[in-house]
């Protein structure tokens, strides 16, 4: 995992899966296969032999010195090379050209992609019908990899390691191994404790399982069972203690399977084709880090690109409607609504991809820090966005941090911000549907280009909850997009085979209000006219007492 380029390494790796397949590939125990553990987060590499793959991928991708020298703009500071020869591995904690950062870490993902093909090779040769499930970590913080652009490739189903710290972080970190596989998730590591802490509190692992189920998972491999002695999660508490006892942690997991054990003639693991979908890029994640970039990029940023992208699935997660997180070049787009939430890098395959989905009908809402730099990390030199400036009928160039955050009329309601940022739009042809009311000379704060049978909505602020959720909910008509369920905050639900999954995600008793009366199966409680959820608690409700017009109840 040091180097997973190394070709030593890749033909052992290779050895080993093909012995170990080969004496497995009758077995009727095997479920799955995986790859490798968190491939993805493998630690930095400057070897000589790194550095020469290095400059062998950049021939390949750039053909010529002159066309390397003008992606990686050397003619600045003295930079130019004179021969492929002068390359030099670039910093990968990220101080220097932006434009080599980013094709760092463009050769580290294509070869982590290439290693796990190599390895699916192996699967499909040894054990072609079995499904793969691995836990691919494409976001690992020190290197990471392009999912997206492959993994229709090499993964039958979504898997990861679910260590939950908000529900919105939690299930928008599900969504990005999801993707738009329309097979569900397995959780192949979820959560029994922490590093250094025992876990719980008790029944909140039932109630992230409860969460998980909600949001198309089918799997929940306990991480761990056994407590570890020894060795580096040693701290990392399972369902029995270091001394065998079992704990309450395993009690509950008995729990969890004896109810699923009954719900999965219920319409579980459940599957339902989102009709909302937000933008996420590889290339925009590493571009925009506001911690590996050069100094005079990295104060351009004010919210992290995750965060953005969290930011833009909170009003749908909070209405309880099913939304994909996908990448726009690799996508059908076969959605009613697609948000782009601080896109940085606009290549020009997601511009065309953009420009047809609106083009054809479709309804986009792109946010500020959209469409900066092409796909070599620059600037572009057109109007921005970049290559679709057009189509949202604005042009956008100034910026400011205000010292007070920027307000809006939205419909004759005034939004708050809660990001200090905002961008000054120029309109060519976008109508303007807000206006900022307490910066200088009150510029358009959203607006609204038609442009073939679509439209093209443009945010002047980063993505947040705050101001997306009055602008959504205000499409949802006339886009025919059905809200979920109505419940408080904190709590989730989903209807599922005319049956309704209530999740209470918070530490707090949530009651709401029904029509009718309805009968909790993992209850067993009747309940009329209104619900009582606990702490952590949960219920799967019949619907067929709904009478008509309940707004949380749908028959």
């Amino acid at each position: 995992m040091v180097d997973i380029s190394d070709p030593v390494f890749r033909r052992y790796a290779a050895r080993f899966a093909d012995a170990l397949t080969k004496h497995y590939a009758h077995n009727p125990a095997i479920l799955a296969i995986g790859y490798d553990n968190e491939i993805g987060n493998g630690f930095m590499s400057y070897s000589p032999a790194d550095k020469l793959r290095f400059i062998e991928w950049l021939k390949k991708k750039y053909g010529t010195v002159a066309e390397l020298n003008r992606a990686r703009a050397t003619q600045r500071w003295s930079r130019r090379l004179n021969s492929f020869n002068e390359v030099e591995l670039p910093n990968g904690d990220g101080f220097g050209p932006p434009e080599r950062y980013l094709d760092l870490h463009r050769f580290w993902s294509d070869e982590t992609i290439a290693a796990i093909e190599e390895l699916n090779d192996v699967r499909k040769r040894n054990m072609p019908d079995l499904p793969t499930a691995s836990n691919l970590w494409d976001t690992a913080p020190r290197k990471g990899f392009d999912y997206f652009k492959s993994y229709k490739d090499y993964v039958t189903f979504g898997a990861e390691g679910f260590y939950p710290g908000t529900p919105l972080s939690a299930i928008s970190g599900e969504l990005l191994t999801k993707g738009d596989l329309s097979t569900p998730t397995w959780y192949n590591e979820f959560v029994t404790g922490g590093s250094g802490s025992y876990g719980g509190p008790k029944g909140s692992i039932r109630m992230w399982a409860y969460m998980g189920l909600l949001h198309y998972g089918q799997t929940f491999l306990a991480w761990t069972f056994n407590t570890h002695q020894g060795g580096e999660e040693q701290a990392l508490y399972g369902l029995l203690d270091h001394d065998g006892t079992p704990s309450w942690k395993y009690a509950e997991f008995k729990q969890i399977a004896t109810e699923f054990a009954k719900l999965e003639h219920e319409g579980f693991p459940r599957y339902h084709k989102p009709e909302v979908a937000i933008a996420y890029s590889f290339d925009s994640f590493i571009a925009s880090d506001p911690s590996s970039v050069s100094d005079s990029a990295k104060y351009y940023f004010s919210t992290p690109y995750r965060q953005q992208v969290d930011n833009a699935f909170q009003p749908f997660f909070e209405d309880n409607i099913d939304a994909a997180i996908i990448n726009i070049g690799n996508s059908a787009l076969d959605y009613k609504l697609l948000v782009v939430p601080g896109d940085y890098v606009m290549d020009a395959k997601s511009a065309t991809a953009i420009r047809n989905y609106v083009s054809n009908g479709g309804t986009v809402i792109m946010t500020a820090f959209s469409a900066k730099v092409d796909e070599h990390s620059q600037w572009f030199d057109t109007p921005l966005p970049g290559r679709l400036s057009d189509v949202f009928g604005i042009r956008t160039a100034e910026f400011y941090r205000p010292a007070t955050m920027p307000e809006m009329t939205l419909s004759g309601k005034l939004l708050k911000s809660s990001i200090s940022f905002y961008e000054v739009l120029e309109p060519k042809g976008a109508k303007v549907l807000a206006r900022f009311t307490n910066v200088p000379d009150q510029p358009p704060a959203i607006t609204e280009n038609s442009y073939g049978k679509g439209h093209a909505i443009y945010l002047a602020v980063p993505a947040q909850m705050e101001v997306l959720a009055p602008l959504v909910r205000g499409l949802y008509p006339e886009l025919g997009i059905e809200r979920g369920p109505i419940t408080p905050e904190g709590v989730f639900a989903r209807v599922v085979a005319g049956k309704t999954l209530y999740v209470n995600s918070t530490a707090e008793s949530k009651q709401f209000s029904i029509n009718g009366t309805r009968h909790g199966e993992i209850t067993g409680k009747t309940y009329a006219d209104s619900v009582v959820l606990g702490p952590y608690h949960l219920n799967h409700a019949h619907n067929h007492l709904a009478t008509p017009g309940d707004p949380g109840l749908k028959q």
